[in-house]
């Protein structure tokens, strides 16, 4: 009697994990998580041999030659994933699909590569969008992203106190310069942040003019110290290393 009461609560368990188990986002295969290990391993991650500024590949240093010829106003990026398939699918399932969900997926691979020994951050502040922009998207992906990584890292949420005051065109497809000049002037910062250490999370980095332009409003507000915190970092092309 013993082994049979065994066999049917080992076969109810198996019902029971089998019912919620959850199904792998990129292959479909059950799995007891977002992703299966096959696919989780095959995430494109950075490698460490980068620049820790600006998150491109570097040799050799720290620190890339361009972001030691011209600093930006932000002092330290961390970036999880390269901005590549099926990197770039997931993104677009939040940004563009409204899949509200993809939100804890990507923020929870971020916050696997928030580095503890480095010291975090006072504010989270998440890159705002244009209120035109806000109302056709109907939401903003950077807030939710901060939501569960403020969360997650019981780091204040500063979700109101920078804003964005120019419908900018779309950056895709415009080089540095004209990104640097498309983007000037397009937020305004409501808080003093004297001596304060902030980060400014965001879906994808890809020159890092849009991350710049707002991290030089807060360090004119006060903040003593701009990190930038993305899910993706759109990389050079394949084999192309900053030197």
């Amino acid at each position: 009697m013993s082994n049979f009461n065994d066999h049917y609560l080992n076969n109810r368990l198996n019902i029971v994990q089998a019912l919620f188990m959850k199904n792998c986002l990129l292959c479909g295969t059950k799995s007891g998580d977002d992703f299966c290990k096959a696919c989780r391993n095959s995430l494109p991650c950075l490698t460490h041999d980068r620049c820790v500024v600006c998150a491109l590949p570097v040799k050799g240093s720290q620190i890339c030659g361009a972001c030691l010829a011209n600093p930006p106003a932000f002092g330290r990026s961390v970036a999880a994933l390269e901005y590549t398939f099926p990197v770039d699918a997931l993104l677009q399932r939040l940004k563009y699909g409204a899949n509200l969900a993809m939100a804890r997926v990507l923020a929870d691979l971020l916050f696997s590569h928030i580095d503890n020994a480095v010291e975090l951050p006072d504010f989270i502040v998440p890159m705002p969008l244009h209120p035109g922009r806000l109302r056709e998207r109907g939401f903003n992906q950077a807030l939710e992203l901060a939501r569960r990584i403020s969360k997650k890292t019981g780091i204040a949420l500063l979700p109101d106190v920078c804003h964005r005051v120019r419908d900018t065109p779309s950056q895709t497809g415009l080089p540095w310069k004209e990104r640097e000049r498309n983007i000037r002037g397009a937020f305004s910062c409501e808080r003093k942040l004297e001596g304060k250490h902030v980060a400014i999370l965001d879906d994808v980095m890809t020159t890092g003019a849009t991350l710049n332009e707002l991290a030089k409003v807060l360090r004119k507000c006060g903040a003593s110290h701009v990190s930038g915190w993305v899910v993706a970092r759109t990389l050079p092309g394949a084999g192309e290393v900053v030197l």
